[in-house]
């Protein structure tokens, strides 16, 4: 696994554990950790810096696209 791999795959658990907090109606709760979500990416978008892919590319090899 690489690191870019494991953070989308981050990404889409964390999206699925907030759409079941939906779903059980913890509203609360999927409300903070969506809105995380998206301040999360609104820095990754403007300063091209993600804590996420940071930590993953520290545990785990860059991915073999990215070596081209």
């Amino acid at each position: 696994m690489c690191a870019e791999r494991m953070q989308r795959i981050l990404i889409a658990c964390v999206l699925g554990i907030i759409m079941g907090l939906f779903a059980v109606g913890k509203m609360q709760i999927a409300v903070l950790a969506q809105t995380f979500i998206i301040i999360m990416m609104l820095v990754w978008a403007f300063t091209n810096f993600c804590p996420s892919l940071w930590f993953f590319k520290k545990v785990f090899p860059p991915c073999p696209w990215e070596n081209r």
